[in-house]
């Protein structure tokens, strides 16, 4: 299959492959959207079952960015990077290097940051190559690694659930994380301070073994976290893992958490709808993490330091979007991510241009 042929591909202005014999770096960049500003997303490090998964995972991740970042409502457009890992190959300075050579080609029309399997560290050698690189450390405007801040945009997001639905503060209600990475990790601290009870599970069996000595959660085996009695289900860590019939199986009626794409098909998200179940979409609640990356970019862009009081501001604007999200599908009666897409995309079009030919 073709990349135009990808049913994937709907709507991306572009999308890059990258070679680099030298350190073995193969890697996708796909530009979703520039409607609002440079296209902005995370580089993902993955072992891929082949090449059409590797290039469907960069555009379904670069169509969410765009949505991300519009309903975050700041000025970037939607872009992802994935790079094909080798199994069992270590990382190396050189293979980041060459793809930030490669996101120097696209001349500042994708910034790139950090997402599962790659580290701030990682990217501070691409840096050394391209100036389009968000999420590091060591100068006046980083942020830093985005995670934080994205769990702490899901933790917000999830007790909003938990008040409309349970009528309830955090305290004693159970989350089930699946994901014990970065942002799971950082969510279940947060969750576990607010008083909530933990059940985690990840395919690393030593990092939930930390996690849970670090929060108190109950391991569970990966397959076991559909079934626990749970009043959230967060996941936390790849996507497509809502399908009818994970939903059969789930006890509790929120589901919240960080991972992108976590529908599998639209029909999940109806199912969840015709059951009463409350969704809160994955590019609404997750977007703490590119709002941190956006303070990076804007105070890069205008030589100022970071500004920790837009990040807040942006974040808790995010919370009041979901909110009458929420609100939307029940007054209009529809499912949650039906509504949040087509948020994002009157934004976007509101923001498009018609070109102009050259010499106007």
């Amino acid at each position: 299959m073709s990349v135009f042929e990808s049913l994937a591909f709907a709507g991306h202005e572009a999308f890059h492959a990258f070679h680099d014999a030298e350190s073995g770096l193969k890697c996708f960049i796909a530009v979703h959207s520039t409607a609002r500003g440079p296209a902005a997303g995370g580089c993902r490090m993955w072992v891929y079952e082949n090449e059409q998964a590797a290039i469907d995972d960069a555009l379904r991740l670069s169509r969410a960015m765009s949505f991300k970042n519009a309903v975050a409502d700041i000025d970037l457009g939607g872009g992802k990077s994935v790079i094909m890992a080798e199994p069992g190959a270590p990382k190396s300075p050189a293979l980041f290097e060459a793809f930030g050579r490669a996101v120097e080609a696209l001349g500042g029309r994708y910034w790139a940051a950090e997402d599962v399997g790659v580290s701030p560290s990682d990217l501070a050698h691409s840096r050394r190559w391209t100036r389009y690189v968000a999420g590091l450390e060591g100068h006046p405007a980083a942020s830093g690694d985005p995670s934080p801040v994205t769990a702490e945009g899901i933790r917000r997001g999830i007790a909003l659930c938990v008040r409309r639905v349970l009528c309830s503060d955090m305290q004693g209600v159970t989350v089930a994380i699946q994901g014990a990475g970065h942002v799971g990790g950082y969510l279940a601290a947060k969750l576990a301070s607010d008083g909530a009870r933990l059940v985690i599970t990840d395919i690393n069996r030593q990092a939930t073994v930390d996690l849970a000595a670090r929060t108190g959660a109950r391991i569970v085996a990966p397959d076991e976290i559909f079934d626990v009695d749970a009043d959230v289900f967060a996941p936390c860590a790849l996507g497509g893992v809502i399908t009818v019939d994970v939903l059969d199986r789930l006890k509790g009626r929120i589901i919240a958490g960080g991972a992108n794409n976590q529908l599998a098909d639209d029909a999940a998200g109806r199912a969840m709808f015709d059951r009463g179940m409350t969704y809160a979409p994955d590019f609404v609640i997750n977007g703490g993490g590119i709002i941190n990356v956006a303070a990076e970019i804007r105070a890069l862009e205008r030589a100022e330091a970071l500004d920790p009081a837009w990040v807040e501001m942006k974040v808790s604007r995010l919370m009041q979007t979901l909110e009458e999200i929420l609100d939307r599908s029940v007054a209009e009666r529809r499912p949650t991510h039906e509504i949040a897409i087509e948020v994002a995309k009157t934004r976007i079009g509101a923001a498009k241009k018609p070109p102009v030919p050259p010499g106007f």
